[in-house]
């Protein structure tokens, strides 16, 4: 008998064009527990990134030292959590492999994230209703943006927005958490007992060295066919906190810029992950601090470092401050 859910399905593929249904047509053999007739965003959107499910392997039983056991030099770059005073660093030498992190950090589930191609280095509590889902990757792409998978229901999440966008949890979002991308003698001076989180196998990637050589510095980004900003050259960073964006060049040039209620800070002393072969080699293209006033003092803000483009991308309204 033919299930009403598949019955659904056909009504979905006799209405996509025929473009649009075959990769559909094979996502469904490779996906039979997702649920196809959910889904939030265009089937041409979507578009392999060339490494299948589990191509590029989350990390799902973290391992972690002492900052002078995990020998990370001091200008490389670390995503820091701090929940509850349990405070972690995961460098990008190992994330840049990985790009999901399943953690626990001070009794919260946490998906610890980094989309290489937007520069998109982002915090998610993997509570979801009465779920909490653990995260791999599907080997595809949205935007130049990796999209995630459920190992509980196996819908499909939009790395950037935390939002679900194929199966059963379509619609939902992740509730995003601060976290700094500071370099990592920084994170230890904040916190000189804080844990960094090591590989769980050496051999099993070449750490410390960039697979995408000399990525920041081309003229547009891989796999993706949008708009291009048009205040902003395509790979130039910009900071994003409550839906608007700062150029990197402006902050560096500042040092130091108020907006209502936010407080954006930059020094130098961080190596680039996507410049150099080796990332401790990768210019310096320093750290930012976001931080927000409450009351009388400041706290840490929700703010991502990333790609012009990517902001367009998924803010295609937004404006980039340049002065």
């Amino acid at each position: 008998m033919v299930s009403m859910r598949y019955l659904v399905l056909l009504l979905v593929l006799c209405s996509a064009s025929s473009a649009a249904a075959d990769p559909w047509r094979r996502w469904m053999l490779d996906w039979p527990a997702t649920d196809f007739s959910r889904y939030a965003v265009p089937l041409g959107e979507i578009r392999p990134a060339g490494t299948g499910r589990d191509g590029i392997p989350s990390i799902d039983s973290p391992r972690f030292a002492t900052a002078a056991e995990a020998r990370v030099p001091p200008q490389e770059p670390v995503l820091s959590v701090v929940i509850a005073g349990d405070a972690r660093a995961y460098p990008l030498r190992i994330l840049i492999w990985h790009e999901v992190v399943n953690d626990v950090v001070g009794g919260v589930p946490i998906a610890v994230t980094f989309g290489p191609l937007c520069h998109a280095a982002l915090v998610y509590d993997r509570r979801v209703g009465t779920y909490t889902l653990e995260f791999g990757l599907t080997g595809l792409l949205r935007k130049s943006d990796f999209i995630m998978y459920d190992r509980q229901t196996e819908s499909w999440w939009q790395h950037y927005e935390g939002r679900a966008i194929v199966g059963e949890l379509t619609g939902a979002g992740l509730v995003p958490l601060p976290a700094r991308l500071e370099a990592m003698e920084r994170f230890v001076e904040r916190h000189p007992r804080g844990l960094i989180m090591i590989p769980t196998d050496d051999a099993l990637r070449p750490y410390g060295r960039n697979p995408y050589t000399g990525y920041d510095t081309m003229p547009s980004p891989f796999h993706y066919n949008g708009p291009f900003p048009d205040d902003a050259a395509p790979m130039e960073r910009v900071v994003v906190a409550d839906g608007k964006a700062w150029s990197l060049g402006l902050l560096r040039a500042r040092g130091r810029i108020e907006a209502g209620p936010l407080v954006i800070e930059w020094t130098p002393g961080q190596s680039s992950a996507l410049d150099a072969k080796y990332i401790a080699d990768g210019r310096d293209v320093g750290n930012v601090v976001v931080r927000r006033h409450d009351g009388a003092r400041l706290i840490d803000a929700l703010y991502s470092v990333e790609f012009a483009f990517a902001f367009k991308a998924f803010n295609p309204d937004g404006t980039i401050i340049r002065d």
